[in-house]
């Protein structure tokens, strides 16, 4: 049953890409989470977003990387999704954080 293909595990993106899917999603998503930070900055100064914009260019930088100089496929995708995650969650949480500074 190691073979079976709705296996999260077995899926294509963590299996058989080169990669390039996951820095296109990352850049898309870093692309859109720096100029919503961005633009939360000028509504809250606390240096939150710009922290959150920092570590998301560092992510998609490490992203980049990985692609690069990881040679096994299967541990390179397995860091891109892992990289893509961080990068999200990050975002996520610098917006729910600005957002919870502000009702407070």
């Amino acid at each position: 049953m190691d073979d079976d293909p709705t296996k999260m595990g077995n899926q294509p993106a963590l299996t058989t890409s080169s990669g390039t899917v996951w820095l296109v999603t990352g850049a898309v998503t870093a692309a859109i989470s720096i100029v919503l930070l961005f633009s939360l900055q000028q509504v809250n100064s606390s240096g939150i977003a710009i922290a959150g914009i920092v570590v998301i260019a560092l992510l998609y930088v490490a992203m980049v990387e990985v692609r690069l100089l990881v040679r096994g496929l299967r541990l390179r995708l397995i860091l891109l999704a892992i990289g893509f995650g961080l990068l999200t969650a990050v975002a996520l949480g610098a917006v729910l954080v600005i957002a919870a500074s502000q009702i407070v």
